[in-house]
Protein backbone atom coordinates (compact mmCIF):
# COMPACT_ATOMS: atom_id res chain seq x y z
CA UNK A 1 0.00 0.00 0.00
CA UNK A 2 1.01 3.67 -0.46
CA UNK A 3 0.28 5.76 1.99
CA UNK A 4 -0.19 9.88 1.17
CA UNK A 5 -0.47 13.00 3.27
CA UNK A 6 -2.57 15.87 2.29
CA UNK A 7 -2.34 19.50 3.78
CA UNK A 8 -4.82 22.05 2.19
CA UNK A 9 -5.53 25.42 3.37
CA UNK A 10 -8.09 28.20 1.72
CA UNK A 11 -10.71 30.47 2.47
CA UNK A 12 -13.70 28.54 4.32
CA UNK A 13 -16.09 27.55 1.53
CA UNK A 14 -19.39 24.99 1.36
CA UNK A 15 -18.21 21.84 -0.24
CA UNK A 16 -14.11 21.37 0.27
CA UNK A 17 -14.75 18.00 2.10
CA UNK A 18 -17.40 16.65 0.35
CA UNK A 19 -14.88 17.47 -2.79
CA UNK A 20 -11.65 15.80 -1.46
CA UNK A 21 -13.17 13.08 -0.11
CA UNK A 22 -15.10 12.10 -3.01
CA UNK A 23 -11.89 12.74 -5.17
CA UNK A 24 -9.78 10.03 -3.01
CA UNK A 25 -12.66 7.72 -3.61
CA UNK A 26 -12.70 7.64 -7.20
CA UNK A 27 -9.23 7.58 -7.14
CA UNK A 28 -9.90 3.84 -5.38
CA UNK A 29 -7.90 5.57 -2.15
CA UNK A 30 -9.51 4.33 1.57
CA UNK A 31 -9.18 7.48 3.80
CA UNK A 32 -7.57 6.48 7.45
CA UNK A 33 -7.45 10.01 9.26
CA UNK A 34 -8.86 13.45 8.74
CA UNK A 35 -9.22 16.20 10.24
CA UNK A 36 -10.26 20.06 9.83
CA UNK A 37 -10.20 23.45 11.53
CA UNK A 38 -11.35 26.49 10.48
CA UNK A 39 -10.29 30.24 11.91
CA UNK A 40 -13.28 31.95 12.14
CA UNK A 41 -12.15 35.38 12.54
CA UNK A 42 -9.40 34.64 9.11
CA UNK A 43 -12.17 33.13 7.51
CA UNK A 44 -9.37 30.22 6.58
CA UNK A 45 -10.38 26.65 6.46
CA UNK A 46 -7.60 24.28 7.07
CA UNK A 47 -8.01 19.89 6.56
CA UNK A 48 -5.23 17.16 7.10
CA UNK A 49 -5.86 14.02 5.67
CA UNK A 50 -4.17 10.98 5.47
CA UNK A 51 -5.12 7.92 2.35
CA UNK A 52 -3.89 4.61 1.83
CA UNK A 53 -3.93 3.35 -2.46
CA UNK A 54 -2.86 -0.13 -3.87
CA UNK A 55 0.87 0.40 -4.38
CA UNK A 56 0.92 -1.71 -8.07
CA UNK A 57 -1.80 0.88 -9.27
CA UNK A 58 -0.70 4.46 -7.53
CA UNK A 59 0.72 7.39 -9.14
CA UNK A 60 1.64 10.13 -7.57
CA UNK A 61 2.60 12.98 -9.63
CA UNK A 62 -0.54 11.73 -11.72
CA UNK A 63 -2.37 12.05 -8.45
CA UNK A 64 -0.92 15.63 -7.62
CA UNK A 65 -1.66 16.94 -11.44
CA UNK A 66 -5.38 15.65 -11.50
CA UNK A 67 -6.02 16.98 -7.67
CA UNK A 68 -4.72 20.47 -8.89
CA UNK A 69 -6.12 20.50 -11.62
CA UNK A 70 -9.56 19.57 -10.63
CA UNK A 71 -10.18 20.53 -7.07
CA UNK A 72 -6.93 23.05 -5.51
CA UNK A 73 -7.74 25.79 -8.43
CA UNK A 74 -11.37 25.43 -8.14
CA UNK A 75 -10.80 25.78 -4.26
CA UNK A 76 -8.29 28.10 -4.37
CA UNK A 77 -5.91 25.73 -2.13
CA UNK A 78 -2.51 26.57 -0.85
CA UNK A 79 -1.78 22.62 -0.42
CA UNK A 80 0.72 20.10 -0.24
CA UNK A 81 1.23 16.48 -0.62
CA UNK A 82 3.54 13.59 0.78
CA UNK A 83 4.37 10.25 0.70
CA UNK A 84 4.19 8.81 4.32
CA UNK A 85 7.34 6.58 3.37
CA UNK A 86 9.69 8.94 2.18
CA UNK A 87 12.24 9.75 5.15
CA UNK A 88 13.25 13.41 5.28
CA UNK A 89 16.87 14.60 6.18
CA UNK A 90 16.80 16.81 9.19
CA UNK A 91 20.26 18.28 9.98
CA UNK A 92 21.19 19.74 13.71
CA UNK A 93 22.85 22.77 14.92
CA UNK A 94 24.38 22.55 18.45
CA UNK A 95 26.80 23.83 20.71
CA UNK A 96 27.58 23.21 23.77
CA UNK A 97 24.60 22.01 25.81
CA UNK A 98 24.26 17.99 24.89
CA UNK A 99 20.46 17.00 26.40
CA UNK A 100 18.50 17.78 23.73
CA UNK A 101 21.03 15.96 21.71
CA UNK A 102 21.20 13.15 23.36
CA UNK A 103 17.62 12.65 23.81
CA UNK A 104 17.16 13.58 19.75
CA UNK A 105 19.84 10.59 19.06
CA UNK A 106 18.67 8.60 21.48
CA UNK A 107 15.09 8.48 19.70
CA UNK A 108 16.84 8.51 16.47
CA UNK A 109 18.80 5.23 17.06
CA UNK A 110 15.63 3.62 18.72
CA UNK A 111 13.60 4.28 15.56
CA UNK A 112 11.12 6.42 17.13
CA UNK A 113 11.69 9.34 14.65
CA UNK A 114 10.97 8.85 10.82
CA UNK A 115 13.83 10.84 9.62
CA UNK A 116 17.79 11.03 8.48
CA UNK A 117 20.20 12.31 9.84
CA UNK A 118 23.14 13.17 7.94
CA UNK A 119 25.26 15.40 9.77
CA UNK A 120 25.22 17.26 12.93
CA UNK A 121 27.13 21.07 12.67
CA UNK A 122 28.25 22.91 15.65
CA UNK A 123 30.17 26.32 16.51
CA UNK A 124 32.23 24.25 18.96
CA UNK A 125 34.22 20.60 19.10
CA UNK A 126 32.32 20.11 22.72
CA UNK A 127 29.64 17.64 21.41
CA UNK A 128 31.91 15.85 18.56
CA UNK A 129 32.38 12.76 20.49
CA UNK A 130 28.93 12.97 21.21
CA UNK A 131 28.20 12.83 17.30
CA UNK A 132 30.86 10.29 17.02
CA UNK A 133 29.33 7.67 19.06
CA UNK A 134 26.56 7.55 17.17
CA UNK A 135 28.44 7.78 13.57
CA UNK A 136 26.70 10.79 12.13
CA UNK A 137 29.31 13.09 10.59
CA UNK A 138 30.14 16.37 12.93
CA UNK A 139 31.14 19.60 11.08
CA UNK A 140 32.91 22.38 13.20
CA UNK A 141 32.06 25.57 11.97
CA UNK A 142 33.16 28.27 13.96
CA UNK A 143 30.75 31.17 13.73
CA UNK A 144 32.28 34.97 15.12
CA UNK A 145 31.48 38.49 14.09
CA UNK A 146 34.01 38.75 11.74
CA UNK A 147 33.67 35.38 10.24
CA UNK A 148 29.60 34.94 10.46
CA UNK A 149 29.03 35.35 6.19
CA UNK A 150 31.35 33.17 6.22
CA UNK A 151 30.45 30.27 8.02
CA UNK A 152 26.62 30.36 7.13
CA UNK A 153 27.82 30.55 3.67
CA UNK A 154 29.61 26.94 4.41
CA UNK A 155 26.78 26.07 6.33
CA UNK A 156 24.38 26.65 3.57
CA UNK A 157 26.89 24.26 1.43
CA UNK A 158 26.67 21.34 3.88
CA UNK A 159 22.45 21.58 3.73
CA UNK A 160 22.45 21.47 0.20
CA UNK A 161 25.08 18.89 -0.37
CA UNK A 162 23.34 16.37 2.03
CA UNK A 163 19.68 17.58 1.07
CA UNK A 164 18.52 18.59 4.21
CA UNK A 165 14.66 19.33 4.56
CA UNK A 166 14.85 20.71 7.57
CA UNK A 167 17.10 22.21 10.50
CA UNK A 168 16.58 21.16 14.03
CA UNK A 169 18.70 23.97 16.85
CA UNK A 170 18.98 21.56 19.84
CA UNK A 171 19.92 24.40 21.81
CA UNK A 172 22.53 25.91 18.97
CA UNK A 173 23.53 29.61 21.26
CA UNK A 174 23.87 31.39 18.22
CA UNK A 175 21.43 33.77 15.84
CA UNK A 176 20.25 32.34 12.40
CA UNK A 177 20.07 35.42 9.80
CA UNK A 178 17.83 36.30 7.22
CA UNK A 179 19.94 34.06 4.96
CA UNK A 180 19.71 30.76 6.61
CA UNK A 181 16.18 31.63 7.26
CA UNK A 182 14.88 32.39 3.78
CA UNK A 183 16.47 28.84 2.43
CA UNK A 184 14.32 27.28 4.96
CA UNK A 185 11.32 29.09 5.84
CA UNK A 186 9.43 27.48 8.62
CA UNK A 187 11.90 24.44 8.33
CA UNK A 188 14.29 25.77 11.07
CA UNK A 189 12.96 24.49 14.47
CA UNK A 190 14.12 26.08 18.06
CA UNK A 191 13.74 25.37 21.76
CA UNK A 192 14.41 27.39 24.82
CA UNK A 193 13.25 28.46 28.03
CA UNK A 194 9.75 29.91 28.40
CA UNK A 195 11.20 32.64 30.74
CA UNK A 196 11.39 34.85 27.96
CA UNK A 197 11.25 38.40 27.86
CA UNK A 198 10.78 38.73 31.84
CA UNK A 199 14.08 37.02 32.46
CA UNK A 200 16.58 37.52 29.70
CA UNK A 201 20.58 36.77 30.06
CA UNK A 202 22.66 34.01 29.84
CA UNK A 203 21.03 32.90 33.65
CA UNK A 204 17.74 33.13 33.34
CA UNK A 205 17.34 30.04 35.80
CA UNK A 206 19.14 32.12 38.88
CA UNK A 207 17.25 35.60 38.35
CA UNK A 208 13.88 33.54 38.22
CA UNK A 209 15.00 31.61 41.29
CA UNK A 210 15.81 34.97 42.94
CA UNK A 211 12.34 35.98 42.00
CA UNK A 212 10.79 32.94 43.20
CA UNK A 213 8.86 31.88 40.33
CA UNK A 214 6.46 28.94 40.41
CA UNK A 215 6.21 27.92 37.11
CA UNK A 216 8.80 27.35 34.59
CA UNK A 217 8.69 25.97 30.62
CA UNK A 218 9.89 25.26 27.66
CA UNK A 219 9.01 26.14 24.22
CA UNK A 220 9.94 25.27 20.30
CA UNK A 221 8.90 27.19 17.16
CA UNK A 222 9.89 27.76 13.65
CA UNK A 223 12.46 30.17 13.52
CA UNK A 224 11.62 33.99 11.73
CA UNK A 225 13.80 37.39 11.46
CA UNK A 226 11.80 38.26 14.79
CA UNK A 227 14.51 36.89 17.32
CA UNK A 228 12.02 33.74 19.48
CA UNK A 229 8.59 35.36 17.91
CA UNK A 230 8.44 32.32 15.01
CA UNK A 231 5.33 30.31 14.62
CA UNK A 232 5.24 28.35 18.12
CA UNK A 233 5.05 23.99 17.33
CA UNK A 234 4.69 22.96 21.35
CA UNK A 235 4.94 24.53 24.91
CA UNK A 236 4.97 22.84 28.06
CA UNK A 237 5.60 23.79 31.83
CA UNK A 238 6.11 22.44 35.20
CA UNK A 239 5.11 23.74 38.12
CA UNK A 240 8.38 24.25 40.81
CA UNK A 241 8.08 24.92 44.85
CA UNK A 242 10.14 26.88 47.25
CA UNK A 243 12.21 23.51 48.23
CA UNK A 244 13.76 23.78 44.51
CA UNK A 245 17.28 25.26 44.19
CA UNK A 246 19.35 26.93 41.65
CA UNK A 247 20.24 23.36 40.32
CA UNK A 248 16.59 21.52 40.90
CA UNK A 249 14.98 24.49 38.04
CA UNK A 250 17.63 23.96 35.62
CA UNK A 251 17.37 19.74 35.88
CA UNK A 252 13.86 20.82 35.15
CA UNK A 253 14.11 22.93 32.59
CA UNK A 254 16.25 21.01 30.31
CA UNK A 255 13.98 17.87 30.93
CA UNK A 256 11.03 20.16 29.77
CA UNK A 257 13.28 21.02 27.05
CA UNK A 258 14.29 17.38 25.47
CA UNK A 259 10.23 16.55 25.69
CA UNK A 260 9.14 19.77 23.92
CA UNK A 261 11.54 19.56 21.32
CA UNK A 262 11.17 16.05 20.40
CA UNK A 263 7.49 16.58 20.33
CA UNK A 264 8.23 19.23 18.01
CA UNK A 265 9.93 17.06 15.84
CA UNK A 266 7.65 14.47 15.53
CA UNK A 267 5.02 16.79 14.71
CA UNK A 268 6.95 18.37 11.86
CA UNK A 269 8.02 14.78 10.64
CA UNK A 270 4.61 13.65 10.31
CA UNK A 271 3.21 16.82 8.21
CA UNK A 272 0.59 17.47 11.16
CA UNK A 273 1.81 21.30 11.40
CA UNK A 274 0.49 24.17 9.14
CA UNK A 275 1.62 27.62 9.56
CA UNK A 276 -0.78 30.98 8.51
CA UNK A 277 -0.02 34.54 9.37
CA UNK A 278 3.01 33.20 12.31
CA UNK A 279 0.69 31.16 13.62
CA UNK A 280 -0.05 27.53 13.72
CA UNK A 281 -2.55 24.71 13.61
CA UNK A 282 -1.38 21.25 15.10
CA UNK A 283 -3.44 18.67 13.90
CA UNK A 284 -3.34 15.23 16.58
Amino acid sequence: MTKITILIHCKDQSGIIAAVTNFIALNNGNIVYIDQHVDREQDIFFMRLESEFNQNSFDLDAFKKVFENLLAIKFNMKWRIYSSEEKINMALFVSKYDHCLFDILGRYVSGELHVNIPLIISNHLDLKPIADSFKIPFYHIPVSNANKAEAEAKQLKILKEHNIHFVVLARYMQIISKRIIEKYPNKIINIHHSFLPAFVGAKPYHSAFKRGVKIIGATSHYITEELDAGPIIEQDVAHISHAYTIENLIAKGRDLEKIVLSTAIKLHIDRKVMVYNNKTVIFS
